[in-house]
């Protein structure tokens, strides 16, 4: 099958569609962010988040541009805000520094508030994670709580890695939209 009757079926939203494209075009985007960022984590992050946005707005999807074209420019996007996030975060960092405060010794461990306040967060968390469906509690589970990689929860589950990758990505969008309700 064309990739554009491929694109097609994604606009109509057909699961198997998306996953056609994120297979045949995952290697172009993360071999493009491995190259920029230099960095395996950064370029799966971010190949992840490529291929979230571009199937949430695979409807703005224009067909006279190549499809790998865009999704490169969208990639090129996220890294580009995820350097002036951390660039911003560093610089905020460094107002608040103070050199003449340099014999200052922070105490950084949690006081027993700060304990308790992440016991509820933490209990929080699995009350809203318990409010996603079973397959994406599962995921979550296995990633954050369980801190296996990718390849581990694809091997456990059975599915392809870049499933899980997606899988996961929906996973937090949905606890994210959850979380703030």
């Amino acid at each position: 099958m064309e990739i554009k009757q491929i694109i097609q079926k994604a606009k109509g939203n057909d699961q198997s569609a998306f996953k056609v494209l994120l297979d045949f075009f995952w290697n172009d985007v993360y071999g493009f962010q491995l190259k920029r960022t230099e960095n395996e984590n950064d370029a799966e992050d971010i190949t992840i988040q490529t291929f979230s946005k571009a199937f949430d707005k695979i409807d703005s999807y224009n067909d006279t541009f190549e499809f790998k074209t865009w999704l490169i420019t969208i990639s090129k996007n996220i890294h580009i805000d995820l350097i002036r996030k951390r660039k911003t975060s560093f610089q905020n960092r460094s107002r608040h520094t103070n050199s003449d405060d340099f014999n200052d010794i922070i105490d950084e461990s949690p006081s027993p508030e700060d304990k308790l306040i992440t016991e509820q967060n933490l209990a929080k968390l699995l009350r809203d994670i318990k409010k996603l469906k079973p397959h994406y509690q599962e995921v979550i589970n296995l990633r954050y709580f369980q801190e296996l990689s990718y390849k581990e929860i694809s091997e456990e589950l059975n599915e392809p890695i870049n499933n899980v990758k997606v899988k996961l990505l929906r996973a937090k969008k949905l606890l994210a939209e959850v979380i703030t309700k």
